[in-house]
């Protein structure tokens, strides 16, 4: 995910290489919270079940294996999507100018977007306040 460039100024200026070094060296190109391979189409079933063709089994959204049957033997009804997999290199405490290695971990879009719910919850409590004392808050849910 490109960097906004109001928050450029946070991260180091060799960003693009240390991402690299974490998503491709240290994780060696799969997903450090469930093993999705990056650059691959995996099939899933939505709710973080996904199909590891290199293994032949279903793992679960945290990477574990599970007994379920073949993606072409389940039943007629299932639903199944496809997803190409891309790694982010994700900053465990939310913050940009904490760089070092330990902090930093390389996730697949699901896990890097369950990483930051808590987060991205917080944003929008403050957003909302924000537009409320503004004044130019219109829909109310």
């Amino acid at each position: 995910m490109p960097i906004r460039p109001e928050n450029r100024f946070f991260y180091p200026i060799d960003w693009a290489q240390l991402s690299q070094v974490i998503r491709f060296e240290r994780a060696k190109s799969c997903c450090e919270g469930c093993g999705r391979p990056h650059g691959q189409l995996v099939c899933h079933l939505g709710d973080g079940r996904w199909w590891d063709e290199a293994a032949q089994t279903w793992r679960s959204g945290k990477g574990r294996k599970l007994k379920l049957a073949p993606p072409e033997a389940l039943p007629e009804g299932t639903e199944r999507y496809t997803t190409r997999v891309y790694l982010a290199c994700a900053h465990l405490d939310h913050d940009p100018s904490n760089n070092v290695p330990a902090n930093l971990k390389a996730l697949c879009q699901r896990c890097h977007i369950l990483h930051d719910r808590e987060e991205h919850l917080r944003q929008r409590w403050l957003t909302y306040r924000l537009r409320k004392a503004r004044g130019d808050l219109f829909l109310v849910l």
